[in-house]
């Protein structure tokens, strides 16, 4: 019997969402409802733990098995506003900047082509600040998360057609899984550069530039190439005797662009009928017909591209690679695929320059968006740090007597507040260095921050003392939260704590009680706490005490 689910790590979680995912992006629609399904179970069990960047991971991988899913496309919208919602809350940027690319992808499949370009910018403008990776994950996590943002991002500016731009964000995802990435992440990797050259070389033969064109489909087929040995070992189902680009429309269809010929038509319409995406399939029906075309069968080779714009009548996921079908379909309808210098051709010509100038309008109005989204971050950073303390980015001293002082005289409802010092932090200090010291107020501030609630806040008070504001809470509520927080520390790998822990007083604040009070009675609660051994909370309500 395999284990249950609560007896799986935080990592397996991950890993299986993983699977299921490559599953949903390339099975069809059974084995699609039956990766949601489980997806959905991962994603309620690492809820039920709690950890943000854990639930952050699945959140995302519910919403792209949605994205994928034909009749679940819909529902992807609440998952995708749950992400962003906890991604904000919880300070995880790399995920929300993903997270605002496929709600991109998703107006996309809708055809709202405007609204995907706001999220695409603001995702850009997430991506393109100064990203300092996450203390809490190891460099082989955190670079994956940002490959596979920068790799969403990069998709979604392909869709757009703004080539250039998706040429640049995957250049980085590259970067970024140089030295972390396992098979199947190189695979879509490379997968989607292909993808992205194939689409940038058909619009370049839009306007003329035959030469541009063929270097990309060239460069495309040799990315193909490399391809073949990470695909053998990734995550998407497939026979392992047979090649990528027996499998993979993309892949094969590469080959055919790069060099058209006979060779080429008998596997190109096997992966015709593997198409499940718009992109495979326009792609694919382009690279056979010219393959066809050579072959002097032009009505077999209008005929696979009549097909494919019968079957994307109603899709609007790719605008930019539709208008390359429509011209391809428009070159071949003359006699036996002769053109002619005529009125109607002279109109087309201009008429795709004039969509070659839409296109740079359209960049234009990406980098115009991106920059004013980066501007009004800056703007909000700006504000924040006067209230942020820079060192953990918790609120600082002026940011808690701010929200004390606003609560005390609201209070209508019970309120709690803690003051956590920090257990053997001299010694990390003595012992190895600052620096270090300060990696371990880090650590500890963002590992407070996630054990409690989204409207608890955490605010660093000075050195290594904390104070916790608790709205809504009663005293044993407040107590068994930071009695989580404590074992939440505790448990931390000695390389990340390095043994420190917390001592954590906690008190019931008194109708009509003044802020400096309520907090000298914390500390002096704090201290009873250190005196029993510390590790441990001491909650204080009156004369009366507990500890947990």
């Amino acid at each position: 019997m395999a284990p249950a689910l609560h007896e799986m790590s935080d990592a397996w979680l991950v890993g299986r969402a993983s699977e299921l995912v490559a599953v949903a992006q390339s099975s069809h629609l059974s084995d699609q409802l039956d990766a949601c399904h489980a997806v959905d179970e991962l994603l309620a069990e690492a809820q039920a733990r709690g950890e943000p960047r854990i639930v952050g991971q699945l959140l995302r991988a519910a919403a792209v098995v949605r994205l994928v899913t034909p009749g679940l496309v819909d529902l992807s919208d609440t998952m995708l506003d749950e992400l962003l919602a906890h991604t904000r809350r919880h300070g995880l940027v790399v995920l929300e900047a993903e997270a605002h690319a496929l709600r991109g992808r998703r107006y996309l499949l809708g055809g709202y082509e405007d609204r995907a370009l706001t999220e695409v910018a603001s995702g850009l403008a997430m991506l393109e600040e100064d990203l300092t990776p996450d203390p809490m994950l190891d460099k082989r996590t955190w670079d994956r998360m940002l490959a596979s943002a920068l790799q969403t991002t990069g998709l979604v500016l392909t869709q757009l057609g703004v080539y250039e731009m998706a040429d640049a964000v995957l250049a980085r995802a590259h970067n970024a899984i140089r030295d972390s990435a396992g098979p199947h992440l190189i695979y879509l990797h490379l997968s989607n550069r292909a993808r992205m050259l194939i689409g940038w070389g058909l619009r370049l033969e839009r306007v003329g530039n035959v030469e541009e064109a063929a270097a990309k489909f060239s460069t495309a087929a040799a990315i193909s190439e490399a391809v073949e040995g990470p695909f053998r070992e990734s995550l998407h189902p497939g026979r392992r005797d047979r090649s990528a680009a027996e499998q993979v429309p993309i892949i094969g269809a590469s080959h055919a662009l790069a060099k058209p010929g006979p060779e080429h038509i008998a596997p190109l319409w096997r992966l015709r009928e593997l198409a499940m995406y718009a992109r495979e399939l326009i792609i694919v029906s382009i690279a056979l017909s010219r393959c066809l075309e050579l072959e002097e069968l032009p009505q077999q080779a209008l005929q696979v591209l009549a097909d494919a714009r019968t079957r994307l009548a109603n899709d609007t996921s790719e605008p930019t690679l539709m208008l390359c079908l429509v011209r391809e379909y428009a070159k071949l309808s003359g006699p036996h695929g002769e053109h002619t210098i005529s009125a109607l051709q002279s109109y087309a010509d201009a008429l795709e320059v004039e969509l070659w100038q839409m296109q740079e309008a359209r960049t234009a109005t990406l980098v115009t968006r991106r920059d004013h989204e980066r501007l009004t971050r800056a703007h909000g950073a700006i504000a924040q740090q006067a209230l942020q303390d820079p060192l953990t980015g918790l609120p600082n001293r002026r940011a808690l007597d701010d929200r004390l002082g606003a609560l005390i005289s609201a209070q209508t409802h019970p309120m709690a507040i803690a003051l956590v010092d920090l257990d053997g932090f001299k010694v990390v200090n003595d012992k190895h260095s600052h620096a270090e010291g300060d990696d371990v107020l880090r650590v500890i501030a963002s590992t407070l921050r996630q054990a409690l609630r989204g409207d608890d806040l955490v605010a660093r008070y000075g050195g290594d003392e904390f104070v916790v504001l608790l709205p809504g809470a009663p005293l044993y509520a407040a107590e068994a939260a930071l009695a989580r927080a404590v074992e939440a520390v505790a448990d931390l790998p000695s390389d990340l704590s390095r043994g420190v822990t917390l001592s954590v007083g906690v008190i019931s604040v008194r109708p009509r009680e003044a802020a400096h009070q309520a907090l000298a009675r914390a500390d002096s609660a704090m201290y009873l706490a250190k005196r029993r051994g510390g590790c441990q909370v001491a909650a204080v309500q009156g004369e009366r005490s507990s500890e947990a």
